[in-house]
């Protein structure tokens, strides 16, 4: 149903509405919500406001008919109140904007941090063939470095990276299933050590496919059964390489061979099952997976992130270790960062992070149009009355909300720790 025009006199609780003002020429949080009370009907007009436009769908209540309009003078207002009210809303706003400069603050802060960790893994992965002892020290570094800053903290924020790196894939995804997979171990119990062995085999887990053609490992269409073939030797590549590195863990050896074993035996190169899997391979066998059915080669199977775990507890609780498989979902959320959606208020925004002391209740960058998008509301939904009520595919997105929104084709995390 279209929203309707409709003059303020005709206003009263219940209503759901939207402002026909910039967001920032008001004291509140949204341009669109539901009128609670008297005293914001009253700001309203307060503000010189003549009309707003009704969204009916989302209203509990009827507007007031035309000929239940008050006459001037009937009802006095206290404009003293008023301005107290008004007051209150303003600070209310004005510490909402404080705190989005600081949440922008630590993504910015965030995003650094990620892209020196990209490049810290070039360095590594560079190293690997010419000065491999040198590579190994250089990742038990950045590994010790991330761990440390992970464990440092109670509470941790899984947050969607701006990332404008030219680095190619290998390097993000490694970096991306070291992320999750230090997750789980985290939320798991693990002590530092022990996600630190976590770490360095994720980051290490695919470093076969160096010897495997490129033209494969990159390959857009579908696989023939030669090149699949082909392409499932990085695991054995990846030990033999890893055997000729003197000190390499034999932690990450077990990873590299044993990542893409599943628990029903239906996996290679061993068809190895259950507890026959080694704990840490089970653990980068499920972030291998969700990183791949974001990233897949196949632009058309790419699947956003909301779908792939969708995906994989559906379709795929026999492949995977059950409790690694829904620490993931958990701490991801329903609704993971890079997730499109539509609120209970019928604005559009993207999910950019979960908080892991929130889990069902991610913070949405929200579509205004009368907002710059440095500027845009973000929205805490443990703290507002909105739900989501929808996922959008990116490509369903009318090509301003896009721009706006700028859903990434390459999803990347990063943490950060700082005190929420």
């Amino acid at each position: 149903m279209a929203n309707i025009k409709i003059t303020v006199d005709r206003l009263q609780p219940g209503l759901h509405i939207r402002l026909p003002v910039k967001w920032n020429d008001h004291p509140f949080l949204l341009n669109s919500f539901k009128i609670k009370n008297q005293d914001q009907i009253n700001i309203i007009k307060h503000l010189g406001i003549q009309h707003v436009y009704l969204n009916p769908a989302q209203s509990d209540t009827q507007p007031l008919p035309l000929q239940a309009s008050e006459p001037d003078g009937e009802h006095q207002i206290d404009e003293s109140a008023i301005d107290d009210e008004a007051k209150k809303l303003w600070e209310e706003k004005e510490n909402r904007i404080d705190k989005l400069k600081a949440y922008r603050r630590r993504v910015v802060r965030c995003e650094k941090e990620f892209e020196r960790s990209l490049a810290r893994i070039r360095s590594v992965m560079n190293k690997i063939r010419n000065r491999p002892h040198d590579a190994v020290d250089e990742a038990s570094q950045l590994v010790a470095d991330v761990v440390d800053e992970l464990l440092a903290e109670e509470s941790v924020t899984l947050h969607l990276m701006n990332s404008k790196s030219e680095f190619e894939d290998i390097y993000f995804h490694s970096l991306n299933v070291s992320v999750i997979a230090m997750m789980i171990g985290r939320v798991k119990g693990f002590d530092a050590e022990k996600i630190k062995e976590l770490a360095f085999a994720a980051l290490f887990h695919d470093i076969g496919k160096i010897k495997v053609p490129a033209a494969i490992v990159r390959k857009q269409t579908p696989l023939t059964e030669p090149e699949k073939n082909y392409l499932k030797q990085h695991t054995r590549y990846g030990i033999d390489i890893a055997n000729g590195i003197e000190g390499f863990p034999e932690s990450a050896k077990r990873v590299i061979g044993q990542h893409h074993e599943h628990m029903d035996g239906s996996g290679y190169p061993e068809g190895l099952k259950g507890d026959e899997i080694d704990e840490l391979a089970q653990i980068i066998a499920v972030a291998n997976a969700f990183d791949s059915l974001c990233h897949g080669n196949i632009v058309d199977e790419q699947k956003i992130p909301y779908a792939a775990l969708s995906h994989l507890y559906k379709n795929c609780r026999n492949l995977y270790n059950f409790d690694n498989l829904s620490i993931l979902v958990k701490f991801m959320g329903v609704y993971p960062p890079g997730t499109v959606v539509q609120l209970s208020n019928e604005m559009v925004g993207l999910v950019i992070s979960i908080n892991s002391n929130d889990l069902l209740y991610p913070s949405v960058l929200i579509y205004d149009p009368s907002v710059p998008r440095t500027e845009a509301p973000i929205v805490d939904l443990a703290e507002r009355e909105l739900t989501i009520v929808n996922v959008i595919l990116p490509a369903k997105l009318p090509d301003k909300v896009r721009e706006y929104l700028n859903p990434r084709s390459r999803i990347s995390y990063f943490f950060d720790t700082e005190d929420q």
